[in-house]
This record gives structure tokens, C-alpha cells and sequence, in this order.
């Protein structure tokens, strides 16, 4: 069995590390810091933490402010709230201006679990793409996401950053992170799984069980949703013409819409997208949920498999 953490808690821990190293970063949270892992840095530098209370606006605007001071403010809440109830903020004050901010929400997806519908973002990868100048990054595990926080603090401008609630593996591997450029984890020349997020393992476990049916399968973590890297889309969907995107967010306005937008006149390619089917969320665990939204392994593997008759 892989080894499994938080993604949330690795977030915690990166900001303690960045924080030693850069006295300008400060963190601020919406009175979630318990559970977005923020608490570490607050225990840690107290003088840079800022509970700014249930005022997810607020949260947006001061993170603002600070930005104009030469600060480098990383500000955490849940996805729904982050990039739902402080949009306008968003748009408006962070990314109109270009300011230099960064929104770190965890809990996003499903696998929230029993908090429910209300409480599970399936929609923050798309309102966060549309908006223009904004960097949207959705780590696959632990590791990656202490190289995102480093990595986005070097740039200049606004980041999204979506993290989960619950453990999910660590990969075994040293994977590069660079901005705006995908991992290649496995090649392939049948089929093609583009994935992000907690949908990178499985990715991985549906390319293994693909092996031993005879299909060569491609494994290609998209870290950062925008901006996409186009030069590897456009080389893996035309050396394998099966093409495959897999992520724990609707799949509308997401990685497979941003995908497609990519293949758009540029090829003949057999397409799935596999995620959340145009429906809310409800209460359950993780496992339970991953299972009823065909985001499972198995499930994710049964669409694979059905759609292109393997």
C-alpha cells in the first residue's frame, strides 16, 4: 500500500518552510486555520499570521493590501468559500490589477466527504480559468504541493491553488515542478490519461491494469490547469489518439474542457472525460463518493474501457 498524507498538512508544513526563508511571505486565514493547516505557520511566525475572522472578502482584500506593501500573502479557506463566495474579489482586486496574491483553498472535490454538496467545490477550476492572468494549480500529492508554494512565491501574480481534505498517496517518484509545464510520469503510444490532482494516482493504477490488456498507456500529470502546457497535449493526443482526462471537478469548464480546447482543430482523437457528470456533491466518505461519481479505480477503469472497447 503507498503511503498516504494530507495534502493540507504538507501545505501547512511548505508555508513554515517558506517562511524561514522569506520574511516577507504572511499568511492569512478565514477562521479555518485548524483545518486548512495554516495553524503551523501561526504557531510559527504569530506577527505574520492573520485570522481575519468569517469574512472570506475580507480575507481577499487585505491579502490585497499587503500585496501593495511588498508583502507576499498567501490566504487560505475552504474552495467553496475561496472561489465561490469571494469571486468578485477575486476578479475585481486580485487579478485586475495583477496583484501579486495567492489563494491556497483546500477541501476542494468530493472526497470533502459527509460535510456534503455545500460544503464540496466541483466548480472552482472553472470559475478560476476564466478569469484573465490567473494561474490555476492543482497538485497531485504532498510532495508536489511543497514544490507549488515554493514555486509560486517566486512569480509575480495571481495563483489559485486547489488542495484536498483527505489523505491521498504520495507518489514515489522525484517529479520536476515548473509552472505551466506538465510531468510526464509514464509513456505510452495507445492511450493517453491526462489527470490532475488526487486523480493522478489512479491514473496511474488504470495505466497498469491497461498493461496487462496490451494497451501502452500514457500518464501525464497537469499540475497547472492554466496556463496549459499545449506542446505536450498536442504530442501525446497525437502519438496515442486516445485521449483520456480524469480530475475530481465538474467536467464542465475544467482540465477536460481545457484539454479539449487544446485538441480543437488540431486532430482526430477518440475523447472521455471523466469526472463530476453536471451534479452536486452529497454526504458521504470519500471512498464512497469517489465510487458514486465514477472517480473510483474501478470506475475510472470501466469507463476507460467501455468507451474504447478494450
Amino acid at each position: 500500500m503507498s503511503t498516504q498524507k494530507m495534502m493540507r498538512t504538507a501545505y501547512g508544513e511548505a508555508l513554515v518552510e517558506l517562511g524561514e526563508k522569506n520574511n516577507s511571505v504572511v499568511v492569512l486565514d478565514a477562521d479555518l486555520s485548524h483545518a486548512t493547516m495554516t495553524n503551523l505557520f501561526a504557531k510559527a511566525y504569530p506577527s505574520r499570521f492573520f485570522n481575519v475572522g468569517i469574512a472570506e472578502a475580507n480575507l481577499i482584500d487585505m491579502s490585497v493590501g499587503m500585496s501593495r506593501m511588498g508583502r507576499i500573502p498567501f490566504c487560505s479557506t475552504f474552495a467553496l468559500f475561496g472561489a465561490g463566495r469571494a469571486y468578485e474579489e477575486i476578479r475585481n482586486s486580485v487579478a485586475y490589477p495583477n496583484s501579486n496574491v495567492k489563494i491556497c483553498c483546500t477541501h476542494g472535490g468530493v472526497t470533502v466527504g459527509e460535510d456534503g454538496g455545500s460544503h464540496q467545490a466541483i466548480e472552482d477550476f472553472a470559475l478560476m480559468r476564466v478569469i484573465p492572468g490567473m494561474t490555476v494549480v492543482v497538485p497531485c500529492d504532498a510532495n508536489e504541493v511543497r514544490k507549488a508554494i515554493f514555486a509560486v512565491a517566486e512569480m509575480e501574480g495571481p495563483v489559485y491553488m486547489r488542495i484536498g481534505r483527505s489523505p491521498s498517496p504520495v507518489l514515489n517518484r522525484d517529479m520536476p515542478f515548473v509552472l505551466g509545464k506538465a510531468n510526464v510520469l509514464k509513456e505510452g503510444t495507445d492511450l493517453v490519461l491526462f489527470a490532475c490532482g488526487i486523480m493522478v494516482p489512479t491514473a496511474l493504477d488504470c495505466a497498469e491494469a491497461l498493461r496487462t490488456r496490451g494497451v501502452d498507456t500514457a500518464v501525464v500529470n497537469i499540475h497547472t490547469l492554466k496556463p496549459m502546457d499545449r506542446e505536450c497535449v498536442l504530442q501525446y493526443a497525437h502519438k496515442c489518439k486516445r485521449v483520456v482526462t480524469m480530475e475530481e471537478h465538474s467536467t464542465i469548464g475544467g482540465l477536460g474542457d481545457a484539454v479539449a480546447s487544446v485538441l480543437i482543430g488540431n486532430g482526430d482523437f477518440q475523447f472521455l472525460r471523466i469526472g463530476v457528470q453536471d451534479r452536486f456533491g452529497q454526504s458521504g466518505t470519500p471512498e464512497q463518493l469517489l465510487e458514486e461519481y465514477g472517480l473510483s479505480f474501478p470506475k475510472a477503469l470501466q469507463q476507460i474501457t467501455t468507451a474504447f472497447k478494450m
